[in-house]
């Protein structure tokens, strides 16, 4: 696991403990939109509480399988600020479609982190129940029509549909913003040091050769998976073929980042 998954993982877990030995103790964290003057903590450690193990076990998977990778081509920073805006996105929400009710669970900042990955690989299969192989952007579609569709009905028992919502619209901003920021700091160093692609017998025509350079063997799993991809990227596309995050992210790597 790369190390703000194990993290979250980790204090989700213990919080989650912790409140079940105590069940007081969920009260004081749950986050109730029209007590937020009076317990205005809750904005944050609502994301920590959840209802019962299915709830935390659905959540933590969906953050090892998706969060890893995402962290990688992120940074630890980012990765972490996509969280938690994610989680302050769904208790957002919270306040205009819930506001008397106890709002509690990661749901909301762990769709940031779906949208997230669906973002880079829209064409990932993710497999329904190990079985049925459905792309990350479809999937992530789905789940928020169905969202839309529970929160508007009222369907889907005491599951607080908006929050979810409420991440998938705070990934997209910050998410959006980081690319566009990335963006220009790529064009301004492109324009500062033009580097003509280069053509080799190996197949990898990275734009400087300092993305040669990288040590597969010195990387972590999930790092070295993603150089990989990124090469066979180049390899097939060439150098413009790649967004701003994935040339980031090589940059990274070769220690330049």
């Amino acid at each position: 696991m790369t190390p703000w998954v194990k993290r979250l993982i980790i204090a989700n877990t213990a919080v989650f403990i912790a409140t079940s030995t105590t069940p007081a103790l969920a009260g004081w964290l749950a986050l109730v939109p029209y007590a937020i003057l009076a317990r205005p903590w809750t904005i944050f450690t609502y994301m920590f509480v959840h209802a019962d193990f299915w709830h935390i076990l659905f959540n933590m998977l969906g953050l090892f399988f998706f969060g890893p990778r995402l962290e990688s081509l992120l940074g630890e920073r980012d990765f972490a600020l996509l969280y938690f805006l994610s989680g302050l996105g769904g208790a957002a929400l919270s306040f205009v479609f819930a506001p008397y009710a106890a709002v509690v669970g990661a749901s909301g900042a762990v769709f940031g982190v779906f949208l997230g990955f669906a973002r880079y690989w829209p064409h990932e299969p993710v497999y329904i129940w190990g079985v049925l192989p459905v792309p990350a952007r479809v999937l992530v579609a789905a789940i928020a029509a169905l969202s839309i569709y529970s929160g508007i009905t009222g369907s889907g028992g005491n599951i607080a549909h908006f929050a979810h919502l409420g991440g998938f619209v705070a990934g997209w901003l910050f998410l959006r913003f980081h690319d566009r920021r990335r963006g220009r700091g790529f064009r301004g160093s492109l324009h500062r040091k033009p580097s003509p692609l280069r053509k080799a017998t190996d197949g990898i025509r990275p734009e400087t050769r300092r993305w040669d350079s990288i040590r597969l063997d010195q990387l972590h799993p999930i790092n070295r998976e993603e150089v990989e991809r990124i090469r066979e990227k180049i390899r097939t596309g060439g150098f413009d073929s790649l967004s701003p995050t994935e040339r980031e992210f090589m940059d990274r790597m070769s220690g330049l980042g």
